[in-house]
């Protein structure tokens, strides 16, 4: 099986802010000496793994779901659930916290409820870590009695989990359980050079008749801009398939899915950010797929230099010519690549999807 599973993707969202900064402006980059628009790996990783087509393919995130559940909040849900069970306030927020103690350092018990049972940092937990907990807790209420040390051993090496297997995730206290990511995603940036522009936008009282008042009811600013993104993903596929090792018959074909989950969140999701605003969904316009065992690289330097002009066909252009030449200088960069392109018609998604997938 071929090693890495690199994605290059072109797409053109209409004027959107979604990736915002701290001061509520689109994130920006300099590339080139100008001026692009960016969307952070952070916020497109979020924003597939969270999306209803991931989801539908890998699983549900959430208490008790089969997909895994990142949360400082797991004490306060261990906490409850003993509660409901009979156990004493107290006891029970003396469990809750060894309980989640166990994914990460606890806040000081002198933190108000509920804070004092969140974890430090963000935990991620698998579905058989969960499972494990929450068969503690039944245990404990059965009982009536604090979990022993041996019984606090809830962390797990095998992991059904497709989202902890291809985000990876780190147990500061216990390295030993840490899943190395399989993918790794790229900041999204604009091919062309963009300016960021103002919308000032006014909202009218229905109750006003315009009688006494004639001004608006609110009034408020928001910046936007458009562009054409080039995003690089790259997924180790051996990689992914380890981290899902260990999950039994499930790891046979879940490497699959999770694949194809990504590669159509990639290809159709947008980040959510200001979409009741802008409605700025788009799916990718130009997709580039490679399969092989050389040593992965970007595409982005065919974009130093800012696209004008007809900034569609010449994305593409520059893209492809500029694998051309990567491969003249270095050899092969990849074994076998296919192309889906919305512009003239080349290729389909289903044949993409069988593609990202195959074994020989």
């Amino acid at each position: 099986m071929k090693q890495y599973l690199q994605i290059h993707l072109l797409t053109s969202y209409p004027p959107a802010n979604l990736n915002r900064d701290d001061m509520g402006r689109p994130k920006t980059a300099v590339i080139g000496g100008t001026t692009r628009l960016r969307i952070s790996s952070q916020s497109l990783k979020r924003a597939w793994r969270t999306s209803d087509v991931f989801q539908q393919r890998v699983g549900v995130i959430g208490i008790d779901g089969d997909a895994g559940l990142r949360t400082k909040r797991f004490g306060q849900i261990v906490y409850e659930r003993l509660v409901e069970g009979g156990i004493k306030e107290k006891s029970a927020m003396e469990w809750a916290r060894a309980i989640a103690g166990c994914f990460g350092a606890i806040k000081k018990e002198t933190e108000s409820f509920p804070d004092n049972l969140h974890i430090e940092q963000l935990a991620f937990l698998s579905p058989e870590e969960q499972r494990a907990a929450f068969e503690l807790v039944e245990t404990l209420i059965v009982r009536k009695a604090a979990p022993s040390d041996e019984e606090l051993k809830l962390l797990r090496l095998e992991n059904s989990a497709s989202d902890v297997a291809l985000f990876g995730r780190m147990l500061a206290k216990n390295p030993s359980y840490n899943v190395e990511a399989a993918i790794q995603v790229a900041h999204a940036f604009s091919v062309q050079k963009v300016v960021i522009e103002d919308d000032f936008f006014t909202a009218v009282d229905d109750l006003n008749k315009g009688e006494d008042d004639l001004g608006a009811g609110h009034m408020g600013d928001t910046e936007f801009a458009s562009g054409v993104f080039y995003t690089y993903v790259n997924i180790d596929r051996q990689l992914l398939l380890e981290n899902l090792a260990g999950s039994g018959s499930r790891s046979e074909d879940s490497w699959k899915r999770t694949i194809q989950a990504i590669v159509e969140s990639a290809a159709k999701v947008a980040p959510t950010g200001k979409q009741n605003t802008f409605g700025s969904r788009a799916y990718a316009h130009y997709i580039l797929a490679e399969l092989g065992d050389q040593q992965p690289r970007s595409l982005a330097l065919a974009f130093v230099d800012d696209v004008k002009g007809d900034i569609l066909m010449t994305s593409i252009d520059k893209l492809e010519t500029m694998k051309e030449r990567m491969d003249a200088i270095y050899g092969a960069c990849s074994d076998e690549s296919i192309v889906i392109n919305v512009l003239d018609g080349r290729g389909t998604f289903s044949e993409l999807e069988e593609f990202c997938i195959k074994e020989e």
